[in-house]
């Protein structure tokens, strides 16, 4: 059973992949989790491994791009538990694995990055912020190895996870004064939208792997899931406007 005062957290973009690990890692540690998505099979599917995990895991539908459902997603949860102690945006574009030429990228295809990753950011703030002052809680976003050093061929991807890191560093000065922390990991780990992106790109595999220290993809559950965790848990309270990189030693430590 979950007791009455484990940390509540909701994770965007949970239905699978890396969100997928964040929501079960959080639940081996029997925390309330949900899982918000815009997926309800996969999602529900994810909140029944949260649960089997030790934790409550529960569906919450939430497309980031769209304010009302981020409010009604946030309302709910509330509602339901009383208070939120931790957000998590995961929740990408679909667009992310595509390798693109920059010159030829769209600006369809552009906005509707900065629509998941840096509108989205904001919208789960704004909505988010009261309550995580309400209970000294804490915001992680997600962000990328690609968002410090540019990566070939995913510049819309890029451009968008360095954004990120500007608002969460941001928010971080302007929220410690009222108890809110606010952090992101770049996580480098197997999930469809890597497989994806290797598929599209044959020569990303040898790009990325070529040069990585322990030569392989990190686990969504076991490697990138306690990371956040840890952001999101009173074991980092003095941790705030940081970026943990948890891809295995990857980004070329200086």
């Amino acid at each position: 059973m979950v007791p009455g005062d484990a940390p509540v957290v909701v994770v965007t973009g949970a239905s699978g992949g890396v969100g997928r690990g964040i929501a079960v890692a959080c639940g081996s540690a029997g925390w309330s989790v949900w899982v918000a998505a815009r997926r309800p099979d996969e999602g529900g599917r994810v909140a029944e491994e949260v649960t089997a995990a030790g934790g409550r895991g529960t569906f919450v539908f939430c497309d980031v791009a769209d304010e009302d459902s981020v409010a009604a997603a946030v309302t709910a949860v509330v509602d339901a538990e009383g208070r939120l102690n931790g957000v998590v945006h995961n929740a990408t574009s679909g667009l992310s694995p595509a390798p693109v030429v920059p010159s030829a990228v769209s600006m369809t295809d552009l906005r509707q990055h900065v629509t998941v990753s840096v509108r989205g950011s904001y919208l789960l703030a704004r909505h988010a912020y009261p309550r995580l002052v309400a209970s000294g809680g804490s915001l992680v976003l997600l962000t990328s190895e690609a968002g410090f050093q540019g990566s070939i061929r995913l510049m819309p991807y890029a451009s968008v996870k360095g954004a990120v890191r500007g608002l969460a560093r941001a928010w971080a000065r302007e929220w410690a004064g009222q108890g809110v922390r606010v952090n992101c990991v770049a996580p480098l780990a197997n999930s469809p939208a890597l497989e994806e992106a290797l598929a599209k790109d044959p020569t990303m595999h040898q790009r990325v792997l070529g040069r990585h220290p322990f030569g392989y993809f990190g686990d969504p559950v076991g490697d990138i899931g306690p990371v956040v965790r840890f952001l999101l848990s009173e074991d980092a309270r003095y941790v705030t406007g940081a970026t943990l990189m948890a891809d295995g030693g990857n980004y070329p430590m200086c």
